[in-house]
């Protein structure tokens, strides 16, 4: 059985019965502003305890057209919430929520 929120990939921690947003970084090669963003998401992730993932569009091609020049893009729980250069104090404020 998959719900909508499994389909957006939104988790829940078993344990207490907590959502856990799930933050998507979208990428591709060659892209300068990447790590930069790999770099945001490892600090919050680590403090906050939220994983991430991240996905090339170098093999989507609806999300090489969709996004194609707005990589490096935040995700999250299937919303765009950043492009270009992530925001750190913004994330974290997203995520207090």
């Amino acid at each position: 059985m998959c719900s909508a929120e499994t389909k957006l990939g939104v988790m829940n921690d078993a344990s207490s019965g907590a959502r856990i947003p799930e933050l998507l970084l979208l990428t591709r090669p060659g892209c300068h502003l990447c790590q930069a963003a790999r770099d945001v998401l490892d600090r919050v992730s680590a403090d906050l305890g939220v994983p991430w993932q991240e996905r090339s569009i170098a093999e989507d091609p609806e999300l090489q057209e969709r996004f194609a020049e707005e990589i490096p893009v935040l995700m999250i729980d299937g919303v765009q919430r950043d492009f270009w250069q992530i925001d750190e104090a913004r994330l974290r404020r997203l995520l207090a929520a």
